[in-house]
């Protein structure tokens, strides 16, 4: 999908970049990464309570396949859903849409993170003497 195209879809919302990455591109707004686009159809981020309307207009989550990984091919990946095809068509309802997924990406990057527990490698555990 043309970067241009991109642009121009999202001039009723605010000015967007987009990037290069993974065999797709990147949609950012201020910085932040608010939809992306891979093979040839755009993806917002979503969060709980946004999933329900995705669904009820009959939108798909993003599918990624991990070729090195058997046991997690067709994963769900990264909380992004797409773009509903009427908003192709309704610059004005997209930027609500829009709106609301760059919101949550704001929310995502404020909120901690939960620390992930270390596993100790054998030469660091401690023995009992």
């Amino acid at each position: 999908m043309d970067p241009e195209f991109i642009r121009d879809l999202f001039s009723q919302f605010r000015p967007v970049t987009v990037k290069r990455m993974f065999g797709g591109a990147g949609v950012y707004c201020e910085g932040l990464m608010f939809g992306l686009v891979f093979d040839g159809a755009i993806f917002l981020k979503v969060d709980e309570t946004s999933i329900p309307d995705f669904e009820r207009e009959g939108s798909r989550p993003f599918v990624y396949t991990r070729a090195k990984s058997p046991d997690r091919v067709g994963r769900h990946s990264l909380s992004y859903w797409r773009l509903p095809e009427r908003l192709y068509d309704d610059p004005d309802e997209l930027a609500v849409w829009a709106g609301r997924a760059l919101a949550i990406a704001q929310r995502k990057k404020a909120a901690p993170r939960a620390r992930t527990r270390r596993k100790q490698s054998s030469r660091r555990q401690r023995r009992p003497p």
